[in-house]
C-alpha cells in the first residue's frame, strides 16, 4: 500500500479489541470513523437534498459509477464541475467502480428497482460480452451498446472527481463454483494493476484509489487476494464480492479475510449496512460501510427499529400501525417521529405519498447514523462491547449509550 498523505490519511484514535475510532481524511474532508457512507446511486440520496443529508450528520456519500456513466454522463457531470459541484455535496465522496453492476446484469441478480425499470418491461440487452478487455452491454434506458473496461471506469471517476476511487472487479454470484470465483480473483487482480497504471498516468493528483479484495466464501482465495491487493499500490481497502448465504457465514468470511490485512489501513465494508451487520462489522474493525438498506426500506414503508427478532425494521403500512399515537421510535429525534403520529406517517406512506417515503428514509438514517455515532462514542470510552450487546439485545443507539 502506499502512503500519501495529500491524496488520503488515516488515524486510528480509539481501539476496543479489533475495534476502533478514527478519522479519514480526504481532499474534500474528515469522516469520522466507523462510519456509514448513504448511497447517491445517481447523484442524490434519493429523496433528499445533500445540505439535509450533511445535516443528519453524515459526511460521505457514494457515488454509482455505472448508472452515472449512462446518464447524465461522466462527461456532462465534468462540465459542471465534477459530481461535489453537480449535487452540492461539500463532503467526502466514494464511488463504486461499476463492477458490480454490470455483473450482476451478467448473473441475473441485480433487481428491476435497481436497474431503474420499475415496472418498464426490460430492454433486449443486458451484458454482450466479458473478456480480459472488459465488459460491453446495454444500457438499460436505451438499449445502446456500452463497454466498461479497468481503464473506463477509472476515466469515469476521475471526471465524476470523487475523494475515492474504487477499482474495477468482477463480482462472482454466490453460486458460482470454486474454480470460476478463483479465475474471476486472477482477472481482478490483473484489472487492479491496469487500474493503478491508468491512474497513475492520468488520475487527480488528490484522488484516492481503493482495492477490492474477493475470493468469495472460500478461505485460501480470500487470503490471497487479501495479501495481491494489500501489496499494491492502493490507499485503502474494501472487501467485495459474495459473503455467503447467510449472516454467519459472511462474519467467517469477513474473520478470515480480515486476518490477512493490515492492521492499520483503512477498510470499506461494500454493500453492508443492517443495524446487527454494522456493529458485528465494526467489532471486526471495519471502518466504513454503505449499503442501500435505509433508503430502500423507507421506500417500501419499512422503519428501522430496535426490534431484534424482526431483523430490526417493522412494516409501518401494516394496518395494526393505523391507530398507532406515537412515534416510530420513541426518542428518535427525526422528523418523523419528533413531530408526527406513527399512524399518520402509516397512512402516508400505504397512500404512496412522496412525504411518507421521506419521513421514513430520514427516520432510517437517522437511525443508522445514531449506532454508528454512538459506536465510536462507546470505542473512546472503552465500552463498546457493552453498547454492542445493548443495541443487539433491543435497545435503541441513544439507550445503549446512556442518553436519556
Amino acid at each position: 500500500m502506499r502512503q500519501q498523505p495529500e491524496r488520503l490519511s488515516f488515524e486510528i484514535s480509539a481501539r476496543e479489541g479489533e475495534a476502533r475510532a478514527g478519522r479519514l481524511q480526504t481532499a474534500h474532508g474528515s469522516v469520522e470513523t466507523p462510519a456509514f457512507v448513504p448511497l447517491a446511486t445517481r447523484g442524490s440520496v434519493k429523496g433528499l437534498l445533500s445540505p439535509e443529508v450533511a445535516e443528519l450528520g453524515y459526511e460521505m456519500v457514494l457515488g454509482n459509477t455505472y448508472h452515472l456513466m449512462l446518464t447524465p454522463g461522466a462527461e456532462r457531470i465534468a462540465e459542471f464541475g465534477g459530481l461535489h459541484s453537480f449535487m452540492d455535496w461539500p463532503g467526502a465522496i466514494i464511488t463504486d467502480s461499476g463492477g458490480f453492476q454490470v455483473f450482476s446484469l451478467a448473473h441475473g441478480a441485480v433487481a428491476d428497482e435497481v436497474k431503474g425499470r420499475r415496472g418498464r418491461p426490460p430492454l433486449d440487452g443486458g451484458v454482450l460480452e466479458i473478456s480480459e478487455q472488459g465488459v460491453r452491454f446495454r444500457s438499460y434506458i436505451d438499449g445502446a451498446e456500452q463497454f466498461l473496461s479497468p481503464e473506463r471506469s477509472m476515466e469515469v471517476q476521475a471526471m465524476l472527481g470523487s475523494d475515492i476511487a474504487l477499482v474495477f472487479d468482477e463480482c462472482t454470484p454466490y453460486r458460482a463454483d470454486r474454480d470460476y470465483t478463483a479465475r474471476s480473483m486472477e482477472r481482478t487482480h490483473r484489472w487492479l494493476e491496469r487500474c493503478l497504471d491508468w491512474h497513475r498516468d492520468h488520475g487527480p493528483d488528490r484522488q484516492a484509489v481503493f482495492g477490492i479484495v474477493q475470493g468469495g466464501v472460500h478461505e485460501d482465495l480470500r487470503r490471497e487476494s487479501a495479501a495481491v491487493v494489500s501489496a499494491s499500490g492502493v490507499d485503502g481497502l474494501a472487501i467485495g464480492g459474495t459473503l455467503g448465504r447467510d449472516k454467519e457465514e459472511m462474519r467467517s468470511v469477513l474473520d478470515m479475510t480480515l486476518a490477512g490485512l493490515p492492521a492499520e489501513a483503512p477498510k470499506h465494508l461494500l454493500g453492508i449496512g443492517e443495524p446487527d451487520d454494522l456493529l458485528e462489522g465494526i467489532a471486526r474493525g471495519i471502518d466504513s460501510f454503505d449499503c442501500a438498506v435505509p433508503t430502500r426500506l423507507g421506500r417500501h414503508g419499512m422503519a428501522l427499529a430496535p426490534r431484534p427478532a424482526s431483523r430490526f425494521r417493522f412494516d409501518l403500512r401494516n394496518r395494526r400501525e393505523a391507530g398507532e399515537h406515537g412515534p416510530l421510535v420513541e426518542g428518535c429525534p427525526c422528523p418523523a417521529c419528533a413531530r408526527l403520529s406513527r399512524g399518520y406517517v402509516h397512512y402516508l406512506s400505504r397512500a404512496e405519498e412522496l412525504s411518507g417515503v421521506r419521513l421514513i428514509t430520514l427516520h432510517n438514517l437517522v437511525y443508522t447514523e445514531a449506532i454508528v455515532s454512538r459506536a465510536r462514542r462507546a470505542i473512546a470510552a472503552a465500552g463498546f462491547e457493552a453498547y454492542r450487546a445493548a443495541v443487539l439485545a433491543g435497545a435503541t443507539p441513544w439507550e445503549a449509550a446512556g442518553e436519556r
